[in-house]
């Protein structure tokens, strides 16, 4: 399987060739909130770029939000983060860059290799913890934590796409005729319609690590009222998970959100858990297995269109952060700018 040929796609006529100065390698993905690029920045570290579609960067109140959640997710400094290193909200189109992370993300990976082991989801889950501590730290919701917005770094789990929904929540009805966030992995507050708070994400994240150990959404597939139905009025079903996750998943999932772990708690579980396997490889090697070989990153395209020669990027196969549609979460934002390539 060409795994560079499947993450990297040539760009097409209707894609732009530079982004404020940073040139376009390759198309990532398109979804509801515009198209991701492969760029690099001037010392030629791969970026994902974000290019915001022209619905949502024509309306006011979007451009304002996206603009207070940049500030915010520039204070968001986490092992377990996709760091945003540079965007303009006042942009024409509005846009922003977070480091590339090669990896898969959590889904492609269970998708490719089945469920999880029991040591690689208290690993994934230690992980994840610690990346909300930080966004939570900086003020922020992510809001759309879920499978797809976690990937699988040769050194750990990275979350991504935290700070942007939010911004795009006020016109996602009017722009795309759907609610921002993805249904399988909704808190009961949030699929009702209540208040979306820190504890919105725990619970997000208890069903992320349900999906890693089962293979399948906790709450199952079908239309999303039906699925939100379920949330909202059933308990979660937590007997196809095995014993050791049970009660550490139970806090996570507590209808109540006063009654869900707090990110640290859940990191000192974890580790304690893990502790328990000390012959058990539970680090970065799980996550090379499971993501396959790894891709050959496309190079920074020179002033003349031409590219210089292609460098391998560490870590294992696709970016499924940025592969898969980038449906913007519900609670970040980007990061200072560092200043475009060189022209």
């Amino acid at each position: 399987m060409n795994h560079t040929a499947e993450v990297f796609q040539p760009l097409q006529d209707d894609d732009p060739r530079t982004v404020a100065g940073y040139r376009l390698a390759a198309r990532l993905g398109a979804g509801g909130m515009g198209r991701v690029y492969l760029s690099h920045t001037r010392g030629g570290r791969p970026v994902a770029l974000k290019v915001v579609r022209s619905e949502l960067a024509d309306d006011a109140t979007f451009r304002r939000r996206f603009g207070r959640e940049i500030k915010a997710a520039r204070r968001v400094k986490g092992a377990y983060t996709a760091e945003l290193i540079d965007a303009d909200p006042d942009g024409t189109p509005p846009w922003l860059a977070t480091l590339y992370v090669p990896g898969p993300s959590l889904s492609d990976a269970v998708a490719r290799n089945g469920p999880l082991p029991v040591p690689a989801v208290l690993w994934l889950m230690a992980g994840v913890a610690e990346a909300l501590q930080a966004i939570h730290g900086a003020g922020i919701v992510h809001r759309d934590l879920k499978p797809a917005n976690v990937l699988l770094a040769d050194d750990g789990p990275r979350v991504i796409d935290f700070g942007i929904s939010l911004a795009a929540d006020s016109t996602a009805h009017t722009a795309t005729g759907t609610t921002i966030g993805t249904p399988q992995y909704m808190a009961p507050e949030q699929a009702s319609g209540g208040d979306v708070t820190a504890a919105t994400d725990i619970f997000s994240l208890g069903q992320t690590a349900a999906f890693a150990a089962l293979g399948r959404p906790l709450y199952g597939d079908g239309p999303a009222a039906t699925v939100l139905y379920r949330i909202v009025h059933s308990e979660p079903d937590l007997s196809g998970l095995p014993e050791r996750l049970r009660d550490l998943l139970g806090r996570c999932l507590a209808a109540d959100p006063g009654e869900r772990a707090a990110p640290a708690e859940l990191v000192e579980w974890c580790r304690r858990e893990l502790g328990r396997d000390a012959g058990e490889d539970t680090g970065p090697a799980v996550w090379r297995e499971i993501a396959g070989p790894p891709v050959t990153v496309p190079p920074p395209v020179a002033a003349t269109g031409a590219a210089t020669a292609a460098t391998p990027v560490a870590g294992p196969g696709p970016t499924a952060a940025h592969t898969a549609p980038w449906t913007a979460p519900q609670g970040t934002a980007p990061m200072p700018r560092q200043g475009a390539p060189a022209p």
